[in-house]
Order: structure tokens, then sequence, then C-alpha cells
């Protein structure tokens, strides 16, 4: 390992005297940028704190690509896109920038959001709001964290399948191009027929050129069962009649002969370029609108998360001049996957799940950050192997919870295909949120959804995102460390073997949860063939039911009940499997003997009654300030939601 850093070391100093003595070459650039429209101020004028007032630019970054250089190069067909005189590929981005009026009361930093679908997420895990679409009223500004700590917001397009009212990425398609293409849909509700949207436009509408197939689970043959059939509505939809009786939850898969692709992978250039134009860097045609701009971090939630960690991966944290793009990463549940992006008939907005697009692209080896060999597959590899290699790595922070263990395989990203616990660099942590599901606002409760078979679980971990934020500014621009990594691990006993998994009793059902399995696939053919499978590892439970280890929220340390990250489908649904990204809320008995069999002690034997449980909330968050994981400016809307849960329960 020495001897890897060692060459890796004089590998980058190379690479930067290359720079030094040749000239650069065009990679890729912003060519211009057009303001669309203006809101100033923006959220009906409100002030916050010593930073004052915000002002929302929304505009139209467009942007040139060399399909020759070495960026260029890693775009998956962009040798075959249409190119200007110049020799050079032309696309544009939506983007969309929150800043402080007053720029030099800002903080200095750019967070830069990668949208989720083309919805903005980030104001509802970090400012509580409840709003998806671009800030605009004092509603969406929530409680105004971001806007009160002074940081610049940015967000851009990335994604290529997006209604016209997001923030999306405008690519010219590939005209010369055809090939099969694979999509699969569950619809999870009842009907005759069911009317399934393309990615792409079919090249031939001839019916007996494509596929329609249904299987009950991932794993089960594929069928054409009696009743079963399609017709072409448009080139990029179909209706499809569905056999009488068939379960809900079906998978059904189409195959077809598609059209026009784009170069998708183009959203890694456009992402990186985009801040690195706005944050002043040369090389662009334009100057940037932003002034006081000094550092920049990434957030990525869910397919944002995984698309980070792509982003890396690929090597694009370097904006082409061996400059960083991003000073600090966060890929919040993101588990061990990538993405589905820089592919020929790519679907960014696909990610495997135990029952729904369980074998699709991108959650392929490597894994975690550590450089190891993959047992299964022979390779070397690690996420950041490509940044390793000119110094171009940001600092990291990936959070994950339950879900992402059960649902995202997250033991992989800590714990080396043979069983070892890897060793994380110093630019590198990761924290597990305890008994939170995937994503959960600030205002959700525990609910009954028709296709899982318990309540939902209605953990946020915004207050722990809130204090990590920080957290990660200070890291990238003082070197102040955050705390160390919380995450389960084999050596300490909470990470097991599914089999292993210790369940309690709660009296009411027998709980037989299941897994995402992943196998070594083998995608040179559209229908992947499955090799051997990878270690089946869960976090263990307390006797409560509680997973050990990793950074409890309040409510969850001081709990009401049992929370889990997964859930299961329930009758007519594809019972038994996991139920999508839900969690589990079993809740505790209200008194002892309540709940006959439960082995969990009662809210009343645990806390006596309200302030006892409230005081126990208090405790616990105390202790997350000491370790530096909540806020103390956070106590009070941590004991409101506190009170709020129990007279919800009770």
């Amino acid at each position: 390992m020495k001897l890897m850093s060692f060459s890796r070391k004089w590998l980058g100093l190379l690479f930067k005297l290359i720079l030094v003595v040749s000239p650069l070459t065009v990679q890729a650039k912003v060519v211009n940028f057009t303001v669309t429209n203006k809101i100033s101020p923006v959220f009906g004028g409100e002030s916050f704190d010593q930073v004052g007032k915000y002002e929302r630019i929304d505009g139209f970054v467009e942007l040139a690509v060399d399909p020759n250089s070495d960026r260029g190069r890693k775009i998956i067909d962009l040798d075959q896109a249409q190119v200007g005189k110049d020799g050079l590929v032309y696309f544009s981005s939506k983007v969309s920038v929150l800043r402080p009026i007053d720029q030099e009361k800002g903080n200095g930093t750019i967070l830069y959001e990668v949208l989720n679908r083309g919805r903005n997420l980030s104001m509802g895990l970090l400012n509580l709001s409840t709003g998806v679409d671009l800030p605009e009223t004092l509603e969406d500004a929530g409680d105004g964290f971001l806007m009160k700590k002074g940081y610049t917001l940015v967000w851009s397009g990335w994604q290529t399948d997006l209604p016209s009212n997001k923030l999306g990425l405008n690519l010219d398609v590939i005209s010369s191009i055809t090939g099969l293409s694979r999509e699969e849909y569950v619809f999870d509700k009842e009907g005759k027929t069911s009317v399934a949207n393309l990615s792409y436009p079919a090249a031939d509408l001839d019916v007996s050129k494509a596929s329609l197939t249904v299987r009950q689970r991932a794993e089960d043959p594929r069928s054409t069962a009696p009743g079963l059939s399609f017709k072409y509505l448009s080139p990029t939809q179909i209706e499809i009649t569905r056999p009488a009786g068939l379960d809900n939850g079906a998978i059904y898969e189409f195959i077809y002969t598609a059209k026009e692709p784009v170069p998708a992978g183009l959203a890694f250039i456009s992402t990186a370029d985009v801040v690195s134009f706005l944050r002043g860097a040369k090389g662009h045609d334009v100057a940037s609108p932003l002034v006081n701009i000094h550092n920049t971090i990434a957030l990525g939630i869910s397919q944002s998360g995984r698309y980070l960690r792509d982003f890396i991966y690929q090597g694009f944290n370097d904006d082409g001049t061996g400059a960083k793009v991003f000073d600090g990463v966060m890929a919040h549940i993101a588990g061990s996957r990538k993405s589905y992006t820089n592919y020929r008939f790519a679907k960014a907005g696909r990610f495997s799940r135990q029952h729904e697009d369980h074998d699709v692209q991108g959650d392929q080896f490597p894994f975690g950050y550590t450089l190891v060999t993959d047992p299964l597959t022979g390779q070397t590899d690690s996420i950041l192997e490509q940044c390793l290699l000119n110094a171009t790595c940001p600092k990291i922070m990936q959070t994950d919870t339950s879900t992402e263990f059960w649902q995202a395989r997250s033991a992989l990203v800590s714990t080396a295909p043979d069983g070892s616990k890897m060793q994380e660099a110093e630019n590198v942590r990761l924290y597990f949120l305890t008994g939170a599901p995937h994503f959960s606002g600030w205002n959700a409760f525990s609910k009954n959804n028709k296709m899982c078979q318990f309540p939902t679980n209605p953990i946020s971990t915004s207050p722990v995102m809130r204090a990590l934020t920080l957290a990660m500014q200070q890291w990238t621009t003082e070197g102040l460390t955050p705390p160390d990594s919380r995450y389960p691990s084999i050596e300490d006993g909470s990470l097991v073997a599914l089999s292993d998994l210790r369940l309690p009793a709660t009296g009411n059902h027998a709980y037989l949860p299941n897994y995402n399995v992943l196998k070594v696939r083998n995608y040179s053919e559209l229908l992947s063939i499955a090799g051997q499978a990878y270690p089946v590892l869960v976090p263990q439970l307390d006797a409560d039911g509680i997973e050990l280890g990793g950074v409890k929220m309040p409510r969850v340390a001081a709990p009401l009940g049992t929370y889990w990250g997964w859930n299961l489908r329930d009758e007519q649904y594809a019972k038994g499997d996991l139920c999508g990204l839900l969690g589990s809320f079993i809740p505790f008995a209200s008194s002892k003997g309540v709940i006959e069999g439960d082995s969990r002690l009662s809210i009343v034997e645990r806390y006596g009654n309200e302030q006892g449980y409230v005081n126990e909330v208090e405790s616990q968050a105390k202790a997350l300030i000491a370790d530096g994981f909540m806020l103390p400016s956070d106590m009070d809307i941590v004991i409101k939601r506190a009170k709020e849960d129990f007279v919800y329960l009770n």
C-alpha cells in the first residue's frame, strides 16, 4: 500500500507538471449564460439574520465539448454526435442560482444540489420545507437554515428525460443509432389495461418485432401468460393488456428496437462545467455572475447521491485543467450503487431494488472508496481511483439509512466482498443513520400504506444532516475534521449475516425480512447473465429491534417503537418482497401486557409519562450535540417534534 501511495503521489505531480509546461486544449467549456428570469428579492423579501435578503436567478447555460478530448472520449456515443464547424459538440442546461443579494455577506460556498428527477430535495432535508420545486415563496424557504448560514445554492439540469417544466439537460439525439432497449414496469394497481411510457422512441411499430413478458418476482422465469398482449399508442407509449387474476405487483418487461439515443454521459461534463464556470474558473467564454466564491460542496440525495459516486468514479471531479470541481461531496442515501447514466439508451432514473428494476445496470463493483480486489470478478478498483491519479479527490461524506443496507447493499461500502473491513482514507467519512427509512420529511407521521404489511417509518434525518452540512463546510474551508465515521462493522458485531439477525417478539407478526441480493452480472447481452452472489450483511438489532451502532436520531435513541428501514409487500402486491423504499414502524404497547407476547418494554415502563419521554429525548439530543452530530440550535425543534409524536401515538 505504501508503494501504491508513492506511485499516485508522483503521478499527480507529473500530471500537474504537464499542465504547466504544455498549452491546454479545449476539453469543454461554458460558451454562454443567459438570464431568463430574476426574482429579487425572493421569499417575499424576507431577511435572513446577518446575511439579509436573497434573490433567485434562472438561466440557460450553453456548453461545448471536444469529443476527441480526454473528457470527451469518456462519454458513450459522443464520437457519433453532431459537431459544429469548430469540431465541438454543443449542448445546454437550465440553471437556477439562489444567492444573497449582498454577495459579500454570503459564506463563500456554493452548495450545489444534484437534482433528483428534476426535484429539489435539499430544502426539505435541510430547511424542513415541504416543496420540491425551485424555492420562491416564504413557505418554500422552510425555517431558512441554509439562507441564515449564507450559502449560495445552485441547481442545474443533468437528466434528459424530464418534463419541460423541470431543470433538464438538452442534448441532440443521435439519429444514426438504433438498438434494443429494455423497459420494466410494476403497476401496483388493479386494471385490465395499463399505459406505459418508453424511454426512447420505437424504431418500428410492428408489434411482432418487440416482446412482452411477465413474472411474479425478479428471479422468476419470464413468461407470456395467457391474455398478455400490448399495442403501440405512439412511438413512445404502449398499452399493456394484463392477464386476468395476476398479482398487482407483477413485473412486466418490454424489449423493443429503440432509436434516437443521446450521449447521456454529458450529464457529468454539464455538472462539472456549470460549477467550474460559476466558481470563476478559467477557460470559459463568459464570466460568472457570482463573486466571493471560494468553496464548492455537492449534495446528492438518493438518485443524485448515486450520480455523485459515479461522477467521482468516472473522473469528472477534474474540470479538464486539473482543478477540482467540488471541494466536498455529500452522497446521501446512495448505498453501494452508482448510476445508469453514461450508457447507450441510458435510463438515469432506474436503480436496483429487490422487486423493482432488480438487475438494472449501475450497481456493480467497485462499491467503496478503498482500493480492494473483488474475489468474485478478480477486479481491483475503488470509487476514488481516477481522482487519485491527479489529486482531484474531494472530501467525502456518505450517509446511509437502514433502508440502504437492505435495498442498496450498503455493507459493501465499508466491507470488502471477502468480509474484511476496509480502512477508509482521511478524506472519507461514512455515517449510518440508524433506524431511519430512505427519506421522510420532517413533518411525516407513521401511516398505513395499502401495498405494505406494516405502518411506515416517519423518522427524518434532518437534524444530523444539518450538522454534517456545516461540518463539511468547515472541513473544506478550515480543515476542521468532522466526527469519525460511524458505520456497521463485522468486527464489533454490528454487521451480521441475515441468518444471524436477532428479531424481537412483537406479539402481532412473525417478521421475515427480505433482502436485495446482488450478483455479479454480465451485461454484454440485453438480458444480463447472473453470476455469483455477494455476501448478505445487515445491521444487527438490539432487544427493541433497533439497529446497533451508527448515529441515532433522538427519536430513535429514545424510541416509541421499533424503527426499521425495510417493509414488506402485502397481499395482491407480490407479498413478502421488500415494499419499495418504505421502512416500518412497530409501536410499543402503551402499558405492560397490552400486546400479548411482546418482548419489548411498554412506553409506561420506559418513560412513565410524556415528560419522562421528553426528558430522555433531550438527553439523547445532548449526546448527539456533544459528538458533533446535531446543532445546539436544533434542540427546540427536536423537543417539539418529540411531543407531537407522543401525542400522536397516545
